[in-house]
């Protein structure tokens, strides 16, 4: 199956994550460390971004603002989000009597 967009045929193989052996052996989980109830305080920075925004359905939110949110829910209210990159991967290939 070919690359569905720029970023899967930059991707790096998963190939090595998989083996022909079948691992059947059971494992023990590990309890959760985070509290799954846990929301933004009241009076927060964080809480004020999130006010009135829509996440009934995918896509409604702004991307730089649902960025800026989540990098400071990651790194901390007082953190400067860095300037978003934008790139493409190309493959160039020549055709006929292009020089």
């Amino acid at each position: 199956m070919p690359p569905m967009t720029q970023y899967d045929a930059a991707a790096t193989p998963l190939w090595r994550s998989f083996s022909a052996q079948l691992d059947a052996e059971a494992y023990t989980s590990l309890p959760s460390r985070v509290n799954l109830s846990d929301t933004n305080r009241a009076g927060t920075k964080l809480a004020a971004l999130s006010k009135g925004l829509d996440f009934s359905k995918e896509d409604l939110v702004p991307d730089q603002i649902m960025n800026l949110i989540t990098w400071k829910a990651v790194k901390g209210e007082n953190a400067i989000m860095p300037v978003p990159i934008r790139s493409a991967f190309l493959k160039v290939t020549k055709h006929g009597d292009d020089d």
